[in-house]
C-alpha cells in the first residue's frame, strides 16, 4: 500500500482525534443494532481524556492522523479489559486491529500484569469476531452491554502467542 502506519502509546493530544475517529467507526455498529446509544457514540471527550491518562490506550498513525485506536485496563480479577477497538473504515482489512491488538495486550501484560484478556463485542460484528477468534479468543459466554445490545465474551490467557504473523 505505499505507507507505513505506526503504532505507538496515545499521548494526552491525541484524545481528540480519538473522540472523533471513534464517533466515525462505530456509526456502522450502530446501524448494525439500529440503537445509536451505543456506549462509544455517546462517550464525552472528557471521559476519552481521562482514559488516555489513566489506561492503557495505543494509537495507529498515519503520518500525523490517528487512524486507529484501542484501551485496555486491568480489572480486579488480574484480567485486562480491552475495549474500544477501532480503524478508520477506508484503512480495515490491512491488519491493523490486530496490530493495535498485539500493542494493548504486551503493554497489559508486560506493564500492568494482566493473567488475561477480556473483549465484549456486540452479538451480530462478525468483522469483530472473526478478528478476536483470529488472534486466539475464545467465546466464555454473555452479557448485556449498559445499552442493552447482547454481548459476546471472549478471553484469552496472556503469554498464549497465537498470532499469526501478517506483514
Amino acid at each position: 500500500m505505499g505507507m507505513s502506519v505506526t503504532i505507538s502509546a496515545a499521548a494526552e493530544q491525541d484524545a481528540e482525534q480519538i473522540f472523533r475517529l471513534q464517533y466515525l467507526c462505530f456509526q456502522s455498529e450502530a446501524a448494525l443494532y439500529g440503537n445509536y446509544r451505543i456506549d462509544p457514540l455517546v462517550q464525552s471527550l472528557d471521559s476519552v481524556r481521562r482514559e488516555v491518562a489513566d489506561d492503557c490506550v495505543f494509537v495507529a498513525r498515519l503520518g500525523e492522523e490517528v487512524v486507529g485506536s484501542v484501551r485496555g485496563r486491568v480489572t480486579e480479577d488480574g484480567a485486562a479489559a480491552i475495549g474500544t477497538l477501532c480503524v478508520h473504515p477506508r484503512l480495515q482489512g490491512h491488519g491493523i486491529g490486530a496490530r493495535l491488538l498485539r500493542a494493548a495486550e504486551t503493554a497489559l501484560a508486560d506493564e500492568r500484569g494482566a493473567t488475561r484478556f477480556r473483549l465484549f463485542t456486540g452479538h451480530r460484528s462478525e468483522g469483530s469476531l472473526r478478528l478476536y477468534r483470529r488472534v486466539g479468543y475464545r467465546t466464555v459466554g454473555t452479557s448485556e452491554g449498559d445499552d442493552g445490545v447482547p454481548q459476546i465474551v471472549l478471553e484469552k490467557p496472556a503469554g498464549s502467542g497465537t498470532y499469526v504473523a501478517t506483514a
